[in-house]
């Protein structure tokens, strides 16, 4: 797994506790960086995304990355995706593509092009942001989908307004899911709202991987 906009290594700890391997990570705050040199000494750190070439960095089968929030953000100046911060998550959708491009230039099949899966983590904003209201995460999917099928739009909703959870299905080579999670359920004591977006590349398994009640552990919400 690679993980991008690391800060003190939330996606590696959880990849850890499901037997994946962190292999490498981007962040450039020192503090955090020493905080997962510390708790993580095999994963390595590539430096700062807006300077990686995808092409150049050790395939991995998992990209993560939880782009900047401040810019999405109900609390923030709602920028949005062309502000400065949270538009990095195209940095993230760069370099997702070239390590893509990498792989089929090495003669793989597309079953085993790396990254097969995406996940990308925000506030719950970005169903808001954007002119007209919610074009933010019209871009934010389009663009993940366009990782595969180039040219794909992605229409707005009918109803104007994101759901909190959805999906979208290419054939059988495509899927991307995504879900508003409360931490308080999955055991931190805290109320978190936060979207977690999957895709995979290569099937039809991120909805099984967001929805399936196996998959995600946790402590139910309170009855009505």
């Amino acid at each position: 797994m690679g993980s991008l906009f690391d800060g003190i290594g939330g996606f590696p700890l959880a990849a850890i506790h499901n037997g994946i391997v962190p292999v490498w990570a981007s962040e450039i705050e020192a503090f955090p960086i020493e905080v997962t040199r510390l708790r993580f000494p095999d994963m390595v750190h590539v430096g700062d995304i807006t300077k990686l070439d995808g092409a150049k960095l050790p395939p991995v089968d998992i990209i993560c990355g939880g782009s900047p929030c401040q810019d999405l953000s109900v609390a923030g100046n709602r920028a949005g995706l062309s502000g400065a911060r949270s538009g990095l998550f195209m940095e993230q959708v760069r370099l997702v593509k070239e390590m893509r491009n990498a792989e089929r230039l090495r003669n793989r099949t597309a079953l085993d092009i790396r990254p097969r899966f995406m996940v990308w983590e925000n506030v719950p904003g970005a169903f808001s942001s954007g002119t007209p209201k919610g074009e933010d995460f019209r871009i934010v999917l389009e663009e993940i989908v366009r990782i595969k099928v180039g040219g794909v739009s992605v229409p707005r909703p009918d109803t104007g307004r994101w759901e909190s959870a959805g999906r979208i299905i290419l054939g059988t080579d495509f899927s991307l899911a995504w879900r508003c999670i409360d931490a308080q359920y999955w055991g931190v004591p805290q109320r978190r709202k936060r979207i977690f977006l999957v895709a995979d590349f290569a099937g039809r398994s991120a909805g099984q991987i967001l929805f399936d009640q196996e998959s995600l552990p946790g402590y139910p919400a309170p009855s009505p």
